[in-house]
């Protein structure tokens, strides 16, 4: 008999994380249906059409395509049976404000070229650097990512501490971490703007995290054609084989224990399943869905959180090409720490804003109409900021003014689609915390064991996945959470 037969499974949201857990349970022979609040889909990796122009209107970087075929592998299947992949080269192109100009590649020996370029002995320094991350990456996935360590007797174990550098690392934050290396400013941004996929900064995230270095400059930077959705379409298509039942524009509104299972009232009926996993905003969850005595952590714990940023897009459909953009840009002031500090310190707008353009139609000529360019620009920005039409209005004008000078390419005059996203729209369309983009940033008191737990000590048969808990922010992370919470509740039925 299967470990999970006759039992009775609702996913609350269907982001990554739900998407994953609701594949492993319905593997595992449980009667899974995952409840969405929106049209489509797929949680923040939903999808704007437009014109002819399809936009990811979340995720866009696809990293670590290992987790990927690791995740399909398990199901014995290949990703290649749901979508196809394109390696990009140049991984991104960097635009420092000064008017200099970076391409990142995959080639370690043409980036030790670039940062010797820099700094003398910045070359051999980035070979060492890359050695160590690749070293940590290794480690961490195999002792602490994929092996889901959320109690602190879990790491009491001889596996776990002999592996003392990794737990050391946590102790250090990545910008005194990577100066240990590298002096230049411009190199050490290059070994830390994955940060901002993390949600965190180089001042408060732990130095742990050098492992993305090994993700981006090993593992490579990926494209699924399509886009993103590509991906939530192949996660859907691989739960449907299973037997998962999909139920969209679903919100839920209340979530409670009854005594032979819960009662789940959503938009489309009462839902009564045995178990519950909510891969919806955690602090939503408890504060919003669940009755007061059923919480875990009170409203003085979530107001005392890091969130990671909310962000500004400007989704753009634009006659003609946008040469010189890559498909993944990135615009740097010399110095970011104006940026971040009023992300983390001081909120507010910031006044010289480090930001991302992506341009998939320079790989995809799927995603814009012909002689036409599909981009979206994102500015992180600090949670919970005010957020009005007349700001935005007026950001747009400042971004589309940084643009032309710092890249070259003039949009104004060509712009035929637009939609913008911010920190309301977060809020109302994915009823996220503040405004939070991405969910808990990885700060020292927010990573591993100190993330929310992914089982409920106060609710017998609920779960949480995704983003919130462990490992953390990202779609590949969101995978390895649903497997991880999948495997808590089939250990919890044995």
């Amino acid at each position: 008999m299967s470990k999970l037969a006759d039992t009775d499974v609702t996913v609350v949201g269907s982001g990554f994380g739900g998407l994953s857990t609701a594949c492993y349970l319905a593997d595992a022979g449980a009667d899974v249906r995952v409840l969405e609040k929106n049209e489509g889909l797929g949680g923040r990796a939903s999808v704007l059409k437009q014109d002819g122009f399809k936009f990811d209107m979340g995720p866009s970087w696809y990293m670590m395509p290992d987790v990927f075929e690791r995740f399909f592998d398990h199901f014995d299947r290949n990703q290649a049976d749901y979508y196809e992949l394109e390696q990009l080269d140049p991984h991104y192109r960097v635009f420092f404000k000064d008017g200099d100009r970076v391409d990142a590649r995959g080639d370690p020996e043409a980036m030790k070229e670039v940062f010797e370029s820099y700094e003398p002995g910045a070359g051999e320094a980035f070979e060492e650097y890359l050695d160590t991350s690749k070293n940590h990456y290794e480690t961490a996935m195999e002792k602490f990512v994929y092996e889901d360590r959320t109690r602190v007797r879990d790491w009491v174990d001889t596996d776990v501490m002999t592996e003392a550098p990794i737990g050391l690392q946590l102790l250090g934050s990545m910008d005194s971490h990577v100066g240990k290396y590298v002096d230049h400013p411009k190199l050490q941004q290059l070994l830390q703007y994955t940060l901002v996929f993390l949600g965190g900064s180089p001042k408060n995230t732990p130095a742990l995290y050098n492992i993305m270095s090994h993700v981006d400059f090993n593992l490579g930077v990926w494209y699924p054609d399509g886009g993103m959705s590509s991906v939530v379409d192949g996660l859907v298509e691989l739960g449907e084989e299973l037997g998962v039942e999909y139920v969209t524009d679903s919100e839920v509104n209340s979530l409670t224990r009854g005594r032979d299972g819960f009662i789940v009232d959503s938009e489309t009926g009462k839902y009564r399943p045995d178990r519950v996993v909510a891969n919806a905003d955690y602090a939503h969850v408890e504060r919003e869905l669940l009755p007061e005595h059923e919480q875990e952590y009170d409203d003085e714990y979530w107001d005392s959180r890091t969130y990671a940023p909310s962000a500004f897009l400007m989704y753009l459909g634009v006659e003609g090409d946008v040469e010189p953009l890559e498909h993944h840009t990135l615009v740097l002031p010399e110095d970011w720490d104006e940026h971040f500090e009023q992300i983390f310190e001081l909120p507010s707008w910031p006044d010289n804003p480090a930001y991302y353009i992506c341009v998939p139609s320079r790989t995809d000529d799927t995603v814009a109409p012909e002689g036409h360019s599909n981009l979206f620009v994102l500015v992180p920005l600090a949670p919970g900021l005010p957020d009005t039409d007349a700001l935005r209005e007026r950001y747009r004008e400042t971004l589309l003014d940084d643009i032309a000078e710092n890249t070259g390419v003039e949009l104004r005059d060509r712009i035929v689609v637009e939609e913008h996203f911010c920190v309301r729209d977060f809020a109302e369309r994915y009823n996220a915390t503040r405004g939070t983009a991405l969910g808990l940033a990885h700060t020292l008191r927010q990573t591993s064991l100190l993330r929310p737990s992914n089982r409920s000590s106060e609710v017998d048969g609920l779960y949480y996945t995704g983003s919130f808990t462990t490992p953390g922010i990202g779609v590949p992370m969101c995978l390895i959470s649903g497997e991880n919470t999948a495997e808590a509740l089939i250990n919890e039925k044995r």
